[in-house]
């Protein structure tokens, strides 16, 4: 069957370069370390969500308006750093300890009010080891998604703004492996826990402020053009993209991700570092410095539609950057 998306006849390009900046820059490895105060800043912004969910609990149903404004310009921005926190502990970035990565991660992810920390831990690491790969990678579309929504404005919008909905009919299509496991358990027994607490202490009234945090957090808003930037081009002789605007600095530098792929094992507070220590392998790449404008772009530039993304068959002699691979490089943090 013919393509939806743009078909590479190329592996993805980070394996080669992650070889050719350590053999330029061996001081990269400094970078490869991890960060435990990542693990206070997932505490600091579950109360932050906690207390004012509490807060919206008090004024009452009434104030649904107030819920909506401070979940686009505060909670959302908590959320999305939250997610952040989850995704350097699905690398165990933050502790040694696989064990307490898991659980920083099932923490962060309370306020979200579902159970997604661990399905993400699984699926984001095969996104790293098989980037483009249809049956493997959950982070390219559903086909029925691309031929669905096209690159029609409205469709576009309402699809980002479901996106937290549409990725969770994406697991199915994979049939090589399974995110279920007693973490799993915990996570799903953690989320309707903190949820009952929720609706208890704080009634619907809070619920409803997390709601709205989960889906602008991810969805319809700046920093839902987070998953444009990522990997969305149309032009595929480059499928990854970083950001370099002003919001890293409250979405933990997430927009680092040329970076982040090249080097899995240095945790987010010092990949501006390894951007400055090799300039010579970012600088002339395509990068965006606003979410705002991607998002708009995204919406109504006609270039852009949902299959504006990179697929590539696997090779049948193996791709360079196998799933080994990828827990191997992981694993060269476990002694620092």
């Amino acid at each position: 069957m013919e393509s939806l998306f743009y078909l590479a006849e190329f592996d993805q390009p980070h394996p080669a370069r992650t070889r050719a900046l350590i053999k330029a820059h061996p001081e990269v490895r400094q970078l490869m370390t991890r960060s435990p105060f990542t693990a206070l800043i997932a505490v600091g912004l579950v109360a932050l969500q906690t207390g004012l969910a509490f807060w919206m609990g008090q004024l009452g149903m009434q104030y649904w308006w107030v819920s909506l404004f401070l979940a686009y310009f505060v909670g959302a921005f908590a959320n999305h750093a939250n997610y952040v926190v989850i995704h350097d502990a699905a690398h165990n970035l933050i502790f040694k300890n696989k064990t307490w990565n898991r659980l920083v991660g099932i923490f962060a992810d309370l306020p979200n009010l579902g159970p997604g920390a661990m399905g993400f831990r699984v699926y984001h690491l095969k996104h790293h080891a098989h980037q483009g790969d249809y049956e493997t990678d959950v982070d390219l579309p559903n086909h029925w998604e691309a031929r669905l929504v096209g690159n029609s404005w409205y469709r576009k919008a309402i699809w980002l703004l479901l996106f937290p909905l549409v990725q969770l009919t994406r697991p199915p299509r994979v049939k090589t492996y399974t995110m279920w496991s007693r973490w799993l358990f915990l996570n799903i027994g953690c989320a309707l826990a903190y949820d009952v607490a929720i609706v208890y202490f704080c009634g619907w009234a809070g619920f409803l402020y997390l709601t709205f945090s989960f889906f602008f957090s991810i969805g319809l808003h700046p920093l839902g053009a987070r998953w444009i930037q990522e990997h969305f081009t149309y032009d595929q002789t480059q499928e990854t993209f970083s950001y370099y605007g002003p919001l890293n600095l409250v979405a933990l530098n997430v927009g680092y991700h040329n970076e982040h792929h090249d080097l899995p094992t240095v945790p987010w507070n010092n990949l501006p570092k390894l951007r400055t220590m090799a300039p010579e392998f970012y600088d002339s790449l395509k990068s965006h410095s606003s979410w705002s404008g991607l998002l708009f772009q995204f919406i109504f530039d006609k270039r852009y539609s949902i299959s504006s993304r990179v697929e590539r068959a696997k090779a049948p002699n193996e791709v360079m950057l196998t799933e080994a691979g990828v827990m191997g490089l992981e694993a060269s943090v476990s002694d620092f």
